[in-house]
């Protein structure tokens, strides 16, 4: 079963957190709510989120602020998150958003079909990336463990990497329809920076497969599963 992938929602009313999941229940993954910056925080100390949605205005600690400390940490540096504001001050308040660490910036009342495609976007290309650090992680295995099967039961080095090649392709064909759904939909330079970073990752991991093929190599490639 494909883990659900939890995207954390953070606004000081309760009313608004309801109104989001509304919106994002349709996506069928997992909703975390958070009333305040420090509650966020928190929560990004122990869990993995595809995309994190940040109301600006809270008391205390404030939208700006919960994205600098957000930014600072190296776990949750490249988490994206989507801007709500009620209040419009301009381009520079804009500006500041961006210069924050947002990959978007939305004003209130919202679209709630945007709101769930930009959210969307961002939960695809985070299971991908979960997909590709899976085959990293199962081809270092299988090349540490000398080609056995999780059984323990050798297996043929052709079998294997045909197993693999396999999986991989799999995941290929996914990010490239969702590369071409990017490019349909013109949309948000960030989700297709991000697109790209998982295409890259991706021919990283089956120029590692192709040097072990027959013939290629007597070396074992290495092989980062960072995304």
């Amino acid at each position: 079963m494909v883990q659900k992938a939890k995207i954390l929602l953070v606004d000081d009313r309760p009313e608004n957190l309801l109104a989001l999941e509304a919106i994002l229940s349709a996506l069928d993954q997992t909703l975390v709510r958070a009333s305040s910056g420090e509650e966020a925080l928190k929560a990004l100390l122990t869990d993995d989120f595809a995309v994190i949605l940040l109301d600006v205005q809270m008391p205390g600690m404030d939208g700006f602020e919960t994205a600098a400390h957000i930014k600072r940490r190296e776990r949750t540096r490249d988490i994206p998150i989507i801007f709500l504001t009620a209040i419009n001050h301009g381009p520079h308040h804009t500006f500041r958003g961006y210069a924050a660490g947002a990959v978007d910036y939305i004003s209130k009342p919202f679209d709630p079909w945007v709101l769930r495609a930009k959210v969307s976007v961002f939960v695809e290309l985070y299971m991908k990336n979960c997909q590709l650090r899976e085959q990293a992680a199962l081809l270092r295995l299988q090349l540490e463990g000398g080609g056995k099967s999780t059984a323990g039961e050798a297996k043929e080095p052709a079998g294997l990497l045909a197993e693999l090649s396999a999986r991989l392709a799999a995941v290929e064909e996914q990010a490239e329809a969702l590369s071409k759904q990017l490019d349909d939909d013109s949309a948000d330079a960030a989700a297709v920076a991000t697109a790209a970073h998982l295409e890259r990752k991706l021919t990283g991991l089956r120029r590692a497969l192709d040097a072990l093929e027959p013939g290629t190599g007597s070396g074992a490639p290495s092989v980062s599963s960072q995304s």
